[in-house]
């Protein structure tokens, strides 16, 4: 019997997306790294419901070199230090490199469910992109929540609740929890 998790999506989900032209970017400096309003809050009900809250991000600046390692680092820690977060999962490949990490593949929650010992049976996921949906989907989650931003880019297809907030996310899964 494994643990039960929240696996997040970083930009978008924990702090603001850069969005330009209608397509979301990480920001590259520290400077550029915003809360999203009530993500303190949501993170700490789903630890107190006994969720492990693990990030899962794609952060493709760190092959493109826009960002440096000591950058995401620090920038990390912080939220580590922050926020009631267990894990953070990194991918820095671009979708060229075809590796088996980058999302919308679910690698990144595979390693998350080895090393932490996650059932995804009883874990959910929370993503604000097709390939945050998608990797959740083919991890075989329980359920995955959707926070649409209206980005120009393909919405998800197949199972999955669209919610305005990682907030609301945390609500659905206490009264889906309350169910069982």
């Amino acid at each position: 019997m494994g643990r039960s998790a929240v696996f997040l999506d970083r930009d978008g989900v924990i702090n603001r997306a850069i969005v330009r032209n209608g397509k979301p970017f990480a920001p590259v400096n520290f400077s550029e790294v915003e809360l999203i309003d009530g993500v303190g809050l949501g993170l700490a009900r789903l630890r107190n419901m006994g969720f492990l809250n693990v990030v899962v991000t794609n952060q493709p600046d760190l092959s493109t070199g826009k960002q440096t390692g000591l950058t995401l680092g620090a920038i990390h820690d912080w939220m580590m230090n922050t926020l009631d977060l267990d894990a953070i999962f990194v991918c820095p490949h671009l979708s060229s490199h075809h590796c088996g990490c980058r999302k919308p593949k679910p690698g990144l929650l595979d390693q998350a469910r080895v090393q932490l010992g996650i059932d995804y049976g009883k874990s959910f996921l929370v993503g604000d992109r097709w390939s945050d949906v998608e990797a959740g989907q083919r991890a075989g989650l329980r359920a995955i929540f959707f926070i649409d931003y209206e980005y120009a880019e393909p919405k998800p297809a197949g199972d999955f609740q669209t919610v305005k907030s990682l907030n609301e996310a945390a609500e659905k899964i206490m009264k889906i929890m309350e169910k069982i």
